[in-house]
Order: structure tokens, then C-alpha cells, then sequence
């Protein structure tokens, strides 16, 4: 009996060990948060969640009810490879040394540590599906996954040369003559490809798949999953096109230049024309445009089915509450906003893009924000909600404390840019957003007191950014007090407990 007694004893007392240790490890080491990174390629704030009634974005709508929601985030440099490369490595684009489509940030950095290869380095599985870096320019020593990983064969993933609700077919008489021909498609079609088929639903399948591996596993990730939509050319599924009304979608409200601005601040002909079918003018006449505005509201909607499947797929493998999901468009577009197309300026509708946070732990969830941020705020903010300790090169300040407090006072400007080459001057216009005003000066390159041109757009008379009044002797005093703002550049500009 005694034996039996002491028998008992040490297996409830090795439990109660296993049991205590058990409790103690996991108070001492907290589960990792894993990091859902989604991209939505020249994703402008043209979604239900900021605003708009027309489009269709449900999915993204509902990822907002939980998220914080940044009414007033900007992109570094309104083009791919250089907003993208501000994120990724957490520098602007006058460290990166990006500029164009061309340059590989580790031709100036080539040892600087990126956002994934950080969380890599901290025992994360990190994956990049789709278009994370700009297309030829990606970077191996971001991923502990290799490329293809996780491709799944599909059915009816033919691609389908027939155009059915978009065509050209009823170009006016007049325009007939007068269309582009390049050895690429049209800037636009509807496929009949299934409502979940093409490349974005291709995308989709391998998300889900890499989110069951991960799951499996049972290691923190860090996904990221780049869309291709809404970027050119809107060829998406005619379910999507159907979706609309093209008569509702309401057009530009400035189909027309900005006043007294430099004629270069704005691109006449640029990507757009590389598609066939385009009327060859640098003002698109209304019979187009009103097709070119509807298959971006259909590459949208395209684009948020893909991504909710995606999202459904986390939430049925229970993963949602240890996950950080942040989505961004890596910069504007422009819609016929100033008569223009596409994005390639400092312009609020280029500069100025989507930025979505939820995050485990934050109350930040069905909330927004007006607050200043800037798209190079990104790395420090994923690096700080999943503890992991920040590099010294980073540009951008945390906006974790926006989470917890979003009407806290924060950045007094942001700072986007964008190179211009005019008569053989090679100029750079750095622009600066504050709580009022858009204050753009055109120097050139490598000197930055050879000032050929300032633009200043006042946004609570002219939130349009349609008058330039830098050179109106009413505001001298003002342009003076915002050089002096300007001058003092990202570093000036810093939340007060970040400085």
C-alpha cells in the first residue's frame, strides 16, 4: 500500500512538474504573431471602406471592420519599383538610389537587411507569391521559401484570347484611324475566365495553399501575397464587368490641367499608350475613358474576391488571431483627375494610396485615422508589433501608437518625390503633404538650391489640388514658412516622442 501511495504520488507530482513548466514556458515565451502581407498593384483609396458607394470591394470592406483604417497614407514615389523598394528596405528613394524601373536597390545597398529577410533572420518562414518586388528585380535574400513552392495545378487556366463585354468594337467613326497599335492587347477586356480564374485566382490558390503549410508546420510566417489588379490592363473576368453599371460610375470632377502649374508636373502620354487600341492623344475622349474607368472598378472588384478567399482561408484555419494582415496599394492613379491617367507624379491622387492594419492586441479594429503616414513607416511598424528589435538604417517612425490611440498627434508632413527630365535638366520635384497644404519645389538633382519651379495647392479650399498658388504675392509669406518646413526635410517633421 505504501509503495502504491509513493507510486502515486510521483506521477501526479511529475504532472503537476510537466504541467507548471508547461505554463511557465509559454508566460515566458508569448506565441509569435505571423504577418499576412498583401499588395494590391496601383490600388488607389477606391474602396467602399474609404468612401466610395459605387465600387464593390466587400472584402476589403469587412478586413477594415478590423483593422485600422489610414485615411492619409503616402507612397515615397508614385511608381512600382521605388514605392515598393521604400517598404521593403524601409529608406526613401534618395538612399535606395531607386528611382526608375531599372535599378536594384543593392546596387546601393548591398547589405541592407528587408523587411521579410529581418523576420527571416528571426526565425519566421518567409514566402513572396505574385509581385512583391517589381517584376526582374527581385531579391533571394528576402525568402526562406523558394519561388513556386507552393503552384497548384488548375483547371480552365487557359487564357482566353477572346475578348466578351469590353471591346473596341464601337469606336466612333471619327477615332477609327486614330488608335495605337503595339504588339500588346488592349489597355482593357472582359475574359471568360470563371469569376475565380486568371492569374489572380491562381494567386489566390497558392496563398491558400502556403497559409495550409504554414498552419502545418506550426512556425510564425511571413506571407506576402502581391496582386497584379487593378494595374494595367484591366482584363478580368466578365463576371466582374458585370457587376457595373457603366452610366454610375461617376467621372473625374477636374477633367482639366491644374492652373499655373509647370507643365511638367503632369505626364501627357505614358504606359497607357503602350496597349493597343488607345486613341493616340494625350486627351482620351469620353467614349474611351468611361470604358477605362469601368474596367478599373471591375480589376478592383477582381482583385477583392481573390483577396477575400485568401482571407476566408485564414479564418478557417483559425490562424486570425496570431496574424498581423496589413494591405497597401504601392501608390495612386489617376482616373482622368487632370485630364491625365496613371499615376508617375507628386499629384494627391498618385501620391496617396490605401493602408489597412490589423493587428492582435491593438484596438485599432473599425477605426480611422488622419494622421500623417508615410509608406516607409510600414517596415518599422510590422518589425515593432512582432517584437522584433529595429535595424538602424530605417526611415520611417512606428505608427504602433496609432493603433492604440488613432487621434494622437502625429507627423506634421509627409514626402513623396519624382524625377522629371525637361529641355536636358535633370530635375526632381520633392513634394511635402502637411495637414493643409501640398507643397511641391522642382530643384535640380544635384543641386538643390537651383530651384526651377514650386507649386502649392491649398486642400481645404482646393482639395482638388486645380490652382497652383505658389506664385500669387498674396501667399509669399506662406510659400517662406513652408521652405523653411520643407527644408528641414522627413527628418523635421517626426511625432514629438519619436524626435
Amino acid at each position: 500500500m505504501v509503495k502504491l501511495i509513493f507510486g502515486l504520488l510521483v506521477v501526479l507530482s511529475v504532472n503537476w512538474n510537466a504541467r507548471l513548466l508547461a505554463e511557465t514556458t509559454a508566460t515566458a515565451t508569448p506565441k509569435r504573431l505571423n504577418v499576412l502581407f498583401l499588395i494590391a498593384d496601383d490600388l488607389r483609396p477606391e474602396l467602399g471602406c474609404y468612401g466610395n458607394t459605387v465600387i464593390k470591394s466587400p472584402h476589403i470592406d469587412r478586413l477594415a471592420e478590423r483593422s485600422l483604417v489610414f485615411n492619409r497614407a503616402y507612397c515615397q514615389q508614385a511608381v512600382c519599383s521605388p514605392s515598393r523598394t521604400s517598404v521593403l528596405t524601409g529608406t526613401r528613394p534618395d538612399t535606395s538610389r531607386v528611382w526608375d524601373l531599372r535599378t536594384h536597390f543593392r546596387e546601393a545597398l548591398p547589405l541592407v537587411v528587408t523587411l521579410p529577410q529581418l523576420f527571416k533572420e528571426h526565425g519566421y518562414e518567409c514566402a513572396g507569391l505574385g509581385k512583391i518586388y517589381h517584376g526582374g528585380l527581385g531579391d533571394a535574400p528576402s525568402w526562406s521559401v523558394a519561388a513556386g513552392a507552393f503552384s497548384t495545378p488548375r483547371k480552365n487556366r487557359t487564357r482566353r484570347k477572346n475578348s466578351l463585354a469590353a471591346t473596341n468594337n464601337n469606336v466612333p467613326r471619327e477615332w477609327a484611324n486614330r488608335l495605337t497599335q503595339t504588339n500588346r492587347g488592349q489597355a482593357f477586356r472582359a475574359t471568360d475566365d470563371p469569376p475565380n480564374g486568371g492569374g489572380e485566382g491562381k494567386l489566390a490558390d497558392e496563398a491558400i495553399a502556403a497559409l495550409r503549410q504554414f498552419k502545418a508546420s506550426g512556425k510564425p510566417f511571413f506571407l506576402g501575397v502581391g496582386f497584379h489588379k487593378p494595374h494595367l490592363p484591366f482584363s478580368v473576368p466578365k463576371h466582374y464587368w458585370d457587376l457595373y453599371n457603366p452610366e454610375q460610375i461617376p467621372p473625374a470632377p477636374n477633367p482639366f490641367l491644374p492652373s499655373d502649374a509647370p507643365s511638367y508636373a503632369l505626364v501627357e502620354k505614358n504606359e497607357m499608350w503602350n496597349y493597343s487600341g488607345v486613341p493616340d492623344v494625350k486627351d482620351l475622349p469620353e467614349y474611351y475613358t468611361k470604358q477605362l474607368k469601368h474596367g478599373y472598378y471591375a480589376a478592383v472588384s477582381y482583385m477583392d474576391a481573390q483577396l477575400g478567399r485568401v482571407l476566408e482561408e485564414l479564418d478557417a484555419l483559425d490562424l486570425r488571431e496570431d496574424t498581423i494582415v496589413i494591405l497597401w496599394g504601392d501608390h495612386g492613379w489617376k482616373l482622368g483627375e487632370h485630364n491625365r491617367w496613371c499615376k508617375h507624379s507628386n499629384v494627391e491622387d498618385d501620391a496617396r494610396a490605401p493602408l489597412i492594419i490589423s493587428a492582435p492586441g491593438t484596438k485599432g479594429g473599425g477605426k480611422k485615422t488622419d494622421a500623417l503616414v508615410e509608406f516607409v513607416d510600414i517596415y518599422p511598424t510590422l518589425a515593432e508589433l512582432a517584437d522584433i528589435p529595429l535595424p538602424e538604417h530605417l526611415e520611417g517612425t512606428s505608427v504602433k501608437p496609432l493603433l492604440k490611440n488613432p487621434k494622437r498627434s502625429w507627423k506634421s508632413a509627409a514626402f513623396s518625390q519624382y524625377p522629371r527630365t525637361v529641355q536636358g535638366k535633370r530635375l526632381m520635384g520633392y513634394s511635402m503633404r502637411t495637414n493643409r497644404y501640398r507643397f511641391t519645389r522642382w530643384v535640380d538633382r544635384k543641386d538643390h538650391t537651383k530651384v526651377d519651379a514650386v507649386e502649392l495647392y491649398d486642400h481645404q479650399t482646393d482639395p482638388q489640388e486645380n490652382t497652383n498658388i505658389a506664385d500669387d504675392p498674396a501667399h509669399a509669406t506662406l510659400v517662406d514658412e513652408l521652405t523653411q518646413q520643407w527644408l528641414a526635410g522627413w527628418q523635421g517633421a517626426l511625432p514629438v516622442s519619436s524626435k
